[in-house]
C-alpha cells in the first residue's frame, strides 16, 4: 500500500486567486478602456473590494449554488469583476459571443439556463432583441454607471454601479470541491448548435498557473499585459486569471481593437506582452508601417486561433525585436495546450530558420499530451511527416459536453478535428482543419499553407483560401485577397507569385479581391460565409 503524503488538502478555487492578488500585489494596476468615457484605472486591491461588493449583490438575488450568470461584454474592468465574483461565489459565469447569429445567442442563453445576465451598454439593442426569448433571466444588469444607462423597454433591468454601490466590501468566500463548475463557454457552432464546455475551478487555476511560466506568456510583476483575445472566447485564454497570479499589470482594450487604438494603449501603458489572433497583429503591423512608428516596450506577442504567417513573425522580429510565440488550443482545452518558444539553441540560429521554428504550434505544456492518429485510429510516427487527426488529453481538457450524454472521447482522448504532424521533439504543426483541407484529384492541399504563401506578397494585407466544388478535380482552391492600402495587385500577379513557391497543381484557379474578409467574434476568418456565397463559382 502506498504511503499517503502528509500535505494539506486545499481546493484550487478561483476565489483564492483574487485573495492572493490583493494581498501580495495589491498596488498593481488594472487599466480599462471604457465603452463610455476616459480610461479607467485602479489597483488589484481596489478591484478585489469591488468584486466582494458584486458578490454581495449577487447573493441578494437568492440564486442557488451552481446557477448560471451570463455576460455579453468587452474586455473591461467590470467584466473582470464578474469573472471573479460569479465563480468565487459558487455560481457559473457564461460568457457569450456577441457576434453569434441571433438564433444561436438565444439558444445558448436558454441552453445554459442563465438566471442573471450582464451586458455592456454597447450591446443594449442586442439585449432588447433577445430578452423576450429568454424567459429564465430574472435580472438584466447593464455594465454602466447611472449616467450612461441606455433606455430599454424590458423588465427587471439594473444598473451595475447602482447595484453594487451600497454593498459591503466584506464577503466570505464559500469553500467547495475544486471540480465544481466555474465557467461555461460554447463552441462556435459552425455545424449544428453550439456545444457547451463546462470548466472546473481546478482546470482554470491549473491553466492560469501554467501560462505564467517563462516558456509560455511569462507573466511576472515586471510585465504589463494587454489581452486582445476577447474575454468571451475561451476564458480570455485565462489571462485575466494569470495576471492576478503572476502579479502583472492588466491592460484591457474595451471595444477598440483597431491598429491605432491598440498601439496607443500599448505605448501609453508600456505594455510588454499581448495576446490575440493573427488578424489583429496584421492590422497593427500595417498601422505602424504606414505611420513609421516604433514599439517602445512590447517584448512578445502570443498568437493563436489560426496559423501565424511567416512574414509576420519576421517583421516583428527583424524590425522591432519583438518575439512572436504561437500557441494552439480550443474551447475544449480551457486555453493553452501547446506553445512555441525559442530554445537556447534556437536563439543562435539564422533569422530565417528561427522564424520557421516559431511558425509551428510548439510543444505541449506540462499537463497536456498530444498524438496524431490515422484513419484506423492507430498512432502515427513522430517524424514531422506522418499526417493525421490531432488527439489531446490532460488536466484541463473536456471530457463531455454540457447536457450531452454522448462522450466525444475516443479511448480517453479528445479528437480535435485538426490535421497535424508531430516531430521527434514533440513539436506540433497544424496542417489544416479537417474540414478546410482541399482534395484535388485525390491529393490534399492545405489551405493554411496557401494562405501563408499569399500573405508573403508585399501587396497582400490578408488572404483566405477555401475548397470549392469542381466538375473535373472534385475540389479546387479559391483564393480571397485583401490588398494593402496604396498597393496595386491583380490576379495574375499573385498567381505568378504563388507558382514560384509551390507545386503547380496547388496554385488556385481563381482569385477574388475583397475590401475585407468576414471575421467572427474572435478575429478568425469565417470561411463558412465565403463557402455559402462562392460554393458554385466553378459550376
Amino acid at each position: 500500500m502506498l504511503l499517503r503524503g502528509l500535505m494539506m488538502n486545499q481546493p484550487l478555487l478561483i476565489s483564492a486567486i483574487i485573495e492572493h492578488a490583493a494581498a501580495q500585489n495589491g498596488e498593481t494596476e488594472i487599466v480599462s478602456r471604457e465603452t463610455h468615457g476616459p480610461v479607467f484605472r485602479y489597483s488589484f486591491a481596489e478591484c478585489a473590494a469591488r468584486i466582494k461588493k458584486l458578490s454581495n449583490a449577487l447573493a441578494d438575488f437568492g440564486l442557488d449554488a451552481g446557477s448560471v450568470v451570463g455576460t455579453l461584454a468587452w474586455n473591461n474592468h467590470r467584466h473582470v469583476e464578474i469573472y471573479y465574483a460569479v465563480s468565487g461565489s459558487g455560481l457559473i459565469v457564461h460568457t457569450c459571443n456577441p457576434r453569434l447569429h441571433l438564433e444561436q445567442l438565444i439558444y445558448i442563453v436558454n441552453h445554459a439556463e442563465d438566471r442573471i445576465f450582464f451586458f455592456d451598454p454597447s450591446f443594449a439593442a442586442l439585449i432588447a432583441g433577445i430578452a423576450q426569448f429568454c424567459p429564465n433571466i430574472r435580472a438584466w444588469i447593464c455594465m454602466s454607471d447611472a449616467r450612461n444607462m441606455p433606455t430599454l423597454g424590458i423588465a427587471n433591468i439594473y444598473c451595475y454601479e447602482t447595484l453594487i454601490g451600497s454593498q459591503s466590501e466584506e464577503f466570505s468566500w464559500p469553500t467547495f470541491d475544486e471540480h465544481a463548475a466555474a465557467a461555461i463557454c460554447y463552441t462556435s457552432g459552425t455545424t449544428g448548435n453550439p456545444k457547451g464546455v463546462v470548466y472546473s475551478h481546478r482546470a482554470i487555476v491549473l491553466d492560469a498557473m501554467t501560462i505564467c511560466m517563462p516558456a509560455l506568456l511569462s507573466l511576472s510583476p515586471r510585465d504589463a499585459v494587454l489581452p486582445v483575445v476577447p474575454m468571451f472566447h475561451i476564458n480570455g485564454w485565462c489571462i485575466p486569471y494569470g495576471c492576478f497570479i503572476g502579479g502583472s499589470k492588466l491592460v484591457l482594450p474595451g471595444p477598440r481593437l483597431d491598429g491605432a487604438g491598440l498601439y496607443e494603449l500599448m505605448e501609453n501603458e508600456k505594455v510588454t506582452v499581448s495576446a490575440g489572433v493573427p488578424t489583429v497583429w496584421l492590422q497593427l503591423l500595417q498601422y505602424v508601417e504606414q505611420h513609421q512608428l516604433p514599439f517602445s516596450s512590447l517584448k512578445r506577442i502570443v498568437s493563436g486561433g489560426s496559423a501565424v504567417p511567416l512574414t509576420m513573425i519576421a517583421q516583428f522580429d527583424e524590425r522591432f525585436g519583438i518575439e512572436v510565440r504561437q500557441g494552439w488550443g480550443m474551447t475544449e482545452t480551457t486555453a493553452v495546450a501547446t506553445m512555441s518558444s525559442s530554445s537556447r539553441e534556437q536563439l543562435g540560429w539564422d533569422p530565417a530558420k528561427r522564424h520557421a521554428a516559431a511558425s509551428n504550434c510548439g510543444k505541449p505544456v506540462f499537463g497536456v499530451q498530444i498524438k496524431v492518429v490515422g484513419e484506423d485510429g492507430a498512432e502515427l510516427p513522430r517524424d514531422a511527416k506522418s499526417q493525421g487527426e490531432l488527439m489531446v488529453r490532460g488536466h484541463w481538457i473536456v471530457s463531455a459536453y454540457y447536457k450531452n450524454d454522448a462522450s466525444p472521447l475516443k479511448d480517453g482522448w479528445f479528437p480535435t478535428g485538426d490535421i497535424a504532424t508531430i516531430d521527434s521533439c514533440g513539436v506540433l504543426q497544424i496542417r489544416d482543419r479537417a474540414k478546410d483541407l482541399i482534395k484535388t484529384g485525390g491529393e490534399w492541399i492545405s489551405s493554411i499553407d496557401l494562405e501563408n504563401a499569399a500573405i508573403g506578397h508585399p501587396a497582400v494585407a490578408a488572404a483566405a483560401v477555401i475548397g470549392v466544388s469542381h466538375p473535373k478535380w472534385q475540389e479546387r482552391p479559391l483564393l480571397f485577397v485583401v490588398r494593402r492600402p496604396g498597393h496595386s495587385l491583380e490576379a495574375h500577379d499573385i498567381l505568378a507569385f504563388l507558382a514560384d513557391r509551390m507545386a503547380k497543381w496547388w496554385v488556385p484557379d481563381k482569385v477574388i479581391f475583397l475590401d475585407s474578409l468576414p471575421l467572427g467574434g474572435t478575429g478568425k476568418v469565417q470561411k463558412t460565409v465565403l463557402r455559402e456565397k462562392y460554393a458554385r463559382i466553378f459550376d
